[in-house]
């Protein structure tokens, strides 16, 4: 996470973006991004943090992977 707040440039955030997804694709994070995907067509939950744009935030990458995984988002 620190890498990520730490962008400044549309390249930084995809070399960023890039290592997210591939720690995300470990399968322990994919069962639990499965799970979440799964609750969400069932339960309301949100995903906060206190990034200022969201653009440039893990919660963007996190809703792209919950989007492929056909979760259920407002």
């Amino acid at each position: 996470m620190r890498l990520g707040k730490a962008v400044r440039t549309d390249k930084e955030w995809e070399v960023f973006a890039k290592k997210y997804r591939a720690e995300m694709a470990a399968p322990e994070n994919q069962r639990v991004i499965d799970l979440l995907a799964g609750l969400s067509h069932t339960s309301n939950f949100a995903v906060g943090c206190y990034c200022e744009a969201e653009s440039r935030c893990h919660r963007s990458l996190l809703r792209q992977l919950l989007s492929e995984r056909k979760a259920a988002i407002a």
